[in-house]
């Protein structure tokens, strides 16, 4: 049998606090959050309490100073549970990441303590009406003006959006120079002339999740703001784009596992002809088939993270990473559905939540069309 390596006894450890909370903190109150449209910020704060965000963030900007791993852990825990309203994830592994490699010690002492509090949530902004996985084509302008920047453009399903204090601004400072243009720039939510949207997007799934569109009109910021060097915003967020790619495929890995086991239990108890379920032919298959999908993935996707945590992992590993978990649990997910009868299609049950929450994962941090034009020009020496 397949046994995980990747994690060692602390990482365990921190897993069981971390199933606890999940437990405790987030499973009781998901579905008024989906109602909400948003998860309450009394939860970031107890995540920040209890170590759940920015642990791979150095004790002196306020975190735990443990490795990756541990937050990895904390987006297993969250996706076994089918839990994928908290953008914690996204907040610690993505938008702190940026302010920590690029930022100034200013903006690093400023905003990432309260960030592994719980106190200011982040989020990042980088898609657009007519720019998605195509960073390149962005338009928000954030031109400089004195000692400041004066930011305006729109963004567009912001993960985060609804309660952030804080985002990493993906923006034109030189709207001319193309890619070499795109600077990043942190934004409080404070800031005259920022507006989230009146309402929060209503999804097909990850309804707890507060993405939300954003305004900025004539908004005014400190050139002290700017993370990292004006115009390096492209390649900056070229060199985060496997972390954020192998975040989903660990999302996506676990939440098969835990859909398998949900189906498992229902096939066993649920009767039909004189029957379970289980005891079909077709259904013994159907498990079987899921299950050694599942285990391939699994066994990839510790493959990624070991080697990202040894800092091999490269933009096509994490492609097709992404590529391959995303669409697996898509195929998957509407097989164990089917296994659950009208049952699967009642929002009450897990599995219905986890099939609808499953579809944005080829879609964002790149869609599967995208992975694949990148592992077919690694392929062919990147010709077009």
């Amino acid at each position: 049998m397949f046994k995980r390596t990747v994690f060692n006894e602390d990482h365990e450890m921190f897993r069981d606090q971390v199933r606890r909370f999940v437990a405790e903190e987030i499973t009781p109150y998901h579905a008024q959050w989906e109602k909400d449209g948003r998860v309450s910020r009394e939860a970031w704060k107890k995540a920040g309490e209890n170590g759940l965000l920015c642990a791979a963030m150095p004790e002196e900007y306020g975190g735990a100073g443990a490795d990756f791993l541990f937050s990895m852990v904390v987006m297993e825990e969250l996706s076994s549970a089918g839990a994928m309203g908290p953008g914690f994830s996204l907040h610690s592994d993505i938008v702190a990441p940026y302010i920590l490699h690029y930022g100034t010690d200013e903006l690093k002492k400023e905003w990432l303590p309260k960030m592994a509090a719980g106190e200011a949530i982040g989020a990042i902004a980088m898609t657009e009406p007519a720019a998605g996985s195509d960073v390149q084509g962005i338009k928000t302008t954030a031109i400089r003006d004195g000692d400041d920047y004066v930011i305006n453009g729109q963004k567009v399903f912001i993960t985060n959006g609804g309660n952030c204090d804080i985002l990493v601004l993906a923006c034109k400072t030189d709207p001319s120079q193309g890619a070499k243009g795109t600077s990043l720039i942190l934004v409080p939510a404070d800031t005259p002339g920022f507006r989230k949207g009146n309402q929060l997007l209503e999804k097909v799934g990850w309804k707890a999740q507060d993405t939300a569109e954003l305004f900025f009109d004539n908004v005014r910021v400190p050139a002290a703001n700017l993370i990292g060097s004006e115009g390096r915003g492209f390649y900056q967020l070229m060199e985060q784009l496997p972390q954020e790619r192998l975040l989903q495929c660990v999302r996506a890995t676990s939440a098969l596992e835990a859909a398998l086991q949900w189906t498992v239990d229902h096939v066993t108890e649920r009767k039909a002809f004189g029957q379970t379920i289980a005891d079909f032919q077709n259904t013994r298959f159907k498990l079987a088939e899921i299950k050694a999908q599942s285990v391939m993935l699994r066994v990839f996707t510790d493959k990624c993270l070991e080697m990202h945590v040894a800092g091999e992992l490269d933009a096509v590993d994490a492609a097709m990473g992404k590529m391959l978990t995303s669409e697996a649990l898509c195929r998957c997910l509407d097989d164990l559905l089917q296994l659950f009868g009208g049952y699967g299609y009642m929002w009450e049950y897990p599995i219905a939540r986890a099939w609808a929450d499953a579809r944005v994962g080829r879609i964002a941090g790149g869609t599967g069309e995208v992975m694949r034009e990148i592992i077919g020009r690694s392929l062919l020496g990147g010709r077009k």
